[in-house]
């Protein structure tokens, strides 16, 4: 199993990033997709989620209007769009696969840094 997350790095407030989690190992359509995020002295935080499908979608309300998941199962991976990003969004962004039986995969994770 491997999520493998890409697509982080260094943007200037306002700007936008779209990250990548590319999943194998396992039948991608049948997890539910979710990302987090972890800023240094904070606990990991749900950003967004989407399901087996990608019929239903959520964010959190720090970044309702700026984020939006999607998720592509052909590719196997999923999506996470940044617009309008702030510093306060500076993390480490983690993907992670949920199955219907409560099993969990976790990518290594890839760093936003939002800075002018």
């Amino acid at each position: 199993v491997q999520l493998v997350e890409s697509g982080g790095g260094l943007v200037q407030p306002g700007g936008s990033l779209r990250l990548s989690c590319a999943a194998s190992g396992f039948t991608f359509s049948s997890y539910r997709m979710s990302w987090y995020r972890q800023a240094p002295g904070k606990e990991r935080e749900l950003v967004a989620g989407i399901s087996s499908t990608g019929g239903n979608t959520n964010v959190a309300d720090s970044v309702k209007g700026r984020f939006t998941i999607s998720r592509d199962n052909a590719k196997n991976t999923v999506y996470l769009q940044m617009n309008s990003l702030k510093p306060e969004d500076t993390a480490v962004y983690f993907c992670r696969a949920t199955g219907i039986w409560g099993n969990m995969y976790w990518g290594q994770g890839t760093q936003v840094t939002v800075s002018s």
